[in-house]
């Protein structure tokens, strides 16, 4: 039997797509259905690593745990990895496909029509229900003949389709009447229901709302879900950090340099989740005041963000900094001594000086390494504290000084990796950087390290909630049982 399809449009990015899809996968979940997300094509650098070692969106492998189920490249078939304004890694089925400017992308999107679909029926195959999500509007006029993600998905599922749009930013009537109005025929046909999302204050003031949307839409206003306070659930890309930092009374200040093409930043939530730890992402040199470190992320383009340092001032500015400083993946590659590419693999390639920080170089490779991995600390403040995360990177890099491992890599997806050394720290500790991303989400070594820092714990270490739980009763709440038994159109 093939499962039936829901789907969540937005009318624009950010309005919270994800995050209903996330909730509506736990509620499913804890209905006794198998579930599983699927997002046809997105756009972003925060890239997760499945166990066959696939790259795809982290947003999707959060629905995927939502699911309480193990993510897999058919939830996400083509994952975009800008790298520039204009040049983007495209990522099919898990693996590098090919590196296009926009253009030649949008040349070749009818081609990959087939990858979704495929990928699309085998979930169907396996599960009760799928989750499906738009991107962006499904009425962007300009881009709906090339479209394989929003209504073009919903037609070939028949999928039910929720519309939901973003209070919170005002506008909502014409958010939502405005796309419905831009739908074709029989594309509004299969918009079931709308969703009011990020409603702060009490739903019953918007009653007057939900008639006038229902009125003039002829659709139900399925629920008005309220804003929720710090859900502790990765954002989908680098647009959320452009809203600004979350700042906490005292405590301890982590600076992370906000590179260009940053990638997989959800690294530092668990950071920020701590009580007493503020996490600020900063552009200048400047910003680095008061912090007691400062962390260089990921990037899709490290000579680029190599270039960018130099010019903002950064080279003199991390060389006086007195705290810790500390880089994964990219940030890694940056603090070392030299970085070349050779073979052209970010674009014209090139060879930059590093910071100078470790003595370490990076020769990028055409070979893209995208694995789970587990790995032993040698970090003195967490020595032999046991490690997961995964890696994903194209650059190799080695030492040219004294070998002092951070980490020593103990598997990769599964398979023995006879004890392969990664990273360095300097002697006295201060400096670190290595290619273990969610190095941060292991209790033992972030907290060995925020106390290293000056970092006191203190009350609300452990919190008891489980945040899918938690999404799931205000989503739950807001729509009601009837809604959702209505919504899913499936025994349970």
């Amino acid at each position: 039997m093939t499962a039936p399809v829901i789907m969540a449009l937005g009318t624009a990015s950010s309005v919270g797509k994800s995050v209903l899809v996330t909730a509506l996968c736990r509620i499913a979940k804890q209905r006794g259905l198998r579930v599983a997300p699927f997002k046809a094509q997105n756009m972003s650098n925060n890239a997760a690593v499945t166990a066959s070692g696939g790259e795809i969106a982290r947003s999707t492998a959060v629905q995927a745990a939502a699911a309480q189920i193990e993510p897999t490249v058919e939830m996400n078939p083509i994952l975009i990895k800008p790298e520039g304004q204009r040049r983007s890694q495209i990522v099919v089925e898990g693996r590098p496909w090919r590196t296009l400017d926009a253009r030649d992308f949008w040349q070749r999107k009818e081609m990959l029509w087939e990858v979704v679909t495929r990928n699309l029926d085998a979930l169907r195959a396996r599960y009760d229900l799928v989750i499906a999500e738009g991107a962006g509007s499904p009425v962007e006029l300009n881009l709906k003949a090339g479209d394989i993600v929003n209504m073009r998905v919903a037609r070939y599922a028949q999928a039910r389709c929720v519309l939901v749009g973003d209070i919170d930013t005002g506008g909502i009537f014409a958010q939502l009447l405005g796309t419905l109005m831009l739908l074709e025929p029989e594309e509004r046909a299969l918009v079931k229901g709308l969703i009011v999302n990020r409603f702060r204050g009490d739903p019953a003031l918007f009653a007057d709302g939900v008639r006038i949307l229902e009125q003039r839409s002829g659709l139900p206003v399925l629920g008005v879900i309220p804003w929720i306070e710090d859900l502790h659930l990765p954002e989908e890309d680098a647009v959320a950090l452009e809203r600004g930092n979350c700042t906490k009374d005292g405590g301890l200040t982590i600076a992370v340099i906000h590179l260009p093409a940053i990638a997989n930043f959800d690294d530092f939530d668990p950071l920020a989740r701590e009580p007493g730890v503020t996490v600020r992402y900063i552009t200048h040199p400047a910003e680095l005041t008061g912090a007691a470190a400062v962390i260089l992320p990921g990037t899709k383009h490290t000579l680029a963000a190599r270039r960018w340092l130099r010019e903002r001032g950064f080279d003199a500015a991390l060389n006086r900094f007195p705290g810790a400083i500390a880089g994964i993946c990219g940030g890694y590659q940056l603090l070392g001594e030299r970085i070349a590419d050779p073979l052209g693999v970010e674009g014209q390639g090139g060879d930059e000086p590093g910071l100078g920080l470790l003595p370490v170089e990076t020769i990028f490779s055409a070979e893209k390494r995208t694995v789970q991995a587990s790995a032993i600390s040698h970090a003195p403040w967490a020595p032999g504290a046991r490690l997961r995360g995964y890696e994903i990177h194209m650059g190799r890099t080695h030492s040219v000084g004294a070998d002092r491992p951070l980490i020593v890599i103990t598997q990769r997806s599964g398979a023995d990796a006879v004890e392969e050394p990664d990273g360095h720290i300097s002697d006295d500790g201060r400096v670190w950087g290595c290619y273990l991303h969610g190095i941060f989400a292991n209790d033992a070594f972030r907290r060995a390290w925020l106390q290293r820092l000056g970092w006191h714990p203190g009350e609300g270490m452990n919190p008891s909630t489980d945040p899918f739980d938690r999404l799931a009763q205000y989503v739950a709440a807001a729509l009601g049982e009837e809604r959702i038994r209505w919504l899913f159109n499936v025994e349970y």
